[in-house]
């Protein structure tokens, strides 16, 4: 089956998860499917040392994005120098989305709508609008998103709106608001 590739696609270099990781991304996000799995075969096999038969290869898309998952051996892994942005519409996104990918994952590596899922992938889940709400640094209502955003785990975007239309300043922000401190435990 010929696949369509997109000019520019994510891969990810696993141990030997690959084909666990796609189908656990694609029971996650809608329009999204394997497209093909392909396997080593008896050549290279001094190099790669992976068994004849084993999966080598997933392309799968995520809500339509292409991805291929290698299993390349242990010589590298994932870290925070690299994400995956979800962009979400609605609250009940962000939370679908957090939810499902922080379950199982590294909780020592959650803040700010970051998360590293069960495969050692962070991801950034992430309110529409974010960057309209924090992104102006002279603006005192973008400091006062910012400052609530700074203090969430998976981020809220009533309470970000909420701080981002607070009538004071700043500095009289000395408490958490109510969601950031709930979402750390």
């Amino acid at each position: 089956m010929a696949i369509h590739r997109a000019r520019i696609a994510p891969s990810l270099w696993f141990d030997d998860e690959a084909e666990e990781a796609a189908r656990f991304y694609v029971r996650i996000f809608p329009n999204s499917r394997v497209l093909r799995i392909t396997r080593y075969g008896k050549e290279g096999h001094d190099l790669h040392g992976r068994p004849e038969g084993s999966v080598m290869t997933v392309d799968f898309e995520l809500d339509g994005m292409p991805f291929t998952a290698l299993n390349g051996g242990n010589l590298f892994t994932f870290n925070e120098a690299i994400s995956l942005q979800v962009i979400c519409d609605t609250q009940a996104e962000v939370d679908h989305y957090w939810d499902r990918l922080s379950s199982g994952g590294d909780e020592t590596a959650l803040g700010c709508g970051w998360l590293k899922d069960r495969c050692g992938v962070s991801w950034q889940i992430l309110p529409r609008g974010l960057n309209e709400l924090i992104g102006d640094p002279t603006c005192a209502a973008s400091q006062r998103a910012m400052w609530a955003m700074l203090r969430m785990t998976k981020l809220d975007l009533e309470d970000l709106r909420r701080a981002y239309d607070r009538a004071h300043d700043i500095s009289d922000m000395r408490e958490p608001l109510h969601h950031a401190e709930q979402s750390r435990s």
